[in-house]
């Protein structure tokens, strides 16, 4: 009966989680370049007595890896990614990747994100453009040109994010991972006055909120229940004391 209420606390903790991490895709649906974030639960066993029983796991997050739809802006400094790759720039917390492309040049020729944060080239060094030769034109590969001179070139990374990541609010994220320059991929590129926008689906959202929202109800009276029974029996055993 006891095994019952834990069976019930580790499927309420795990459907915590995806509620946290459906609020947190639903908040974002209009971020430029955000990722949702998913969850894989898997069986835990407890072979422990006669009766075997089934928990669930808190589950191991992830993001989807399923592109945004790309939005026209017309903008020379807007660049969406094409593929599965990666923005670098220099964040708060060090190097971090981001699917937001809405960059600037500062006064001073500096490539910047609408953050002010730096963006990185292949090598990992801030690009320098010319403030005084007007707006880049760039290639699929990401080569920046000014009047007709290639000055530096956009990095794109890719990232085995399986070994965990920490988010950096809506920005970016951080990956323990070293991210590897592309190169030479013919389906990784940029594409230039456009922006990615986020990936999350409202509609698909909502609707899974209402699912592990009523799971989570059902879980919980069914502790109150197996609670109810378990203290009943307990009187019942003890004379009805």
């Amino acid at each position: 009966m006891q095994s019952a209420l834990y069976v019930s606390l580790s499927s309420q903790i795990a459907l915590e989680r995806r509620l946290t991490t459906i609020s947190g895709n639903i908040a974002n649906a209009n971020t430029t370049g955000f990722r949702a974030t998913e969850i894989k639960f898997s069986e835990v066993l407890d072979g422990v007595g006669k009766v075997k029983t089934s928990f669930v796991s808190q589950g191991n997050d992830f993001l989807s890896t399923e592109s945004g739809g790309l939005q026209s802006t017309g903008n020379a400094f807007d660049f969406a990614v094409k593929g599965d790759a990666w923005f670098m720039v220099e964040g708060p917390a060090g190097p971090m990747l981001t699917r937001d492309g809405r960059f600037t040049m500062t006064t001073e020729g500096e490539l910047t994100t609408v953050n002010g944060f730096p963006v990185l080239d292949a090598g990992g060094a801030p690009i320098q453009l010319d403030s005084q030769a007007g707006e880049p034109t760039a290639t699929q590969n990401g080569a920046l040109s000014q009047n007709g001179q290639t000055v530096a070139n956009i990095g794109l990374f890719t990232v085995d994010l399986s070994a965990g990541y920490q988010r950096v609010a809506e920005l970016g994220v951080l990956s323990k991972n070293v991210p590897e320059p592309v190169v030479d991929q013919t389906d990784v590129g940029v594409h230039q006055g456009y922006i990615e926008k986020s990936n999350v689906n409202p509609l698909s959202e909502i609707s899974e909120l209402i699912q592990v929202s009523r799971a989570f109800e059902n879980s919980t009276s069914m502790m109150r229940d197996t609670d109810k029974t378990f203290k009943e029996a307990i009187r019942t055993l003890g004379g009805g004391r």
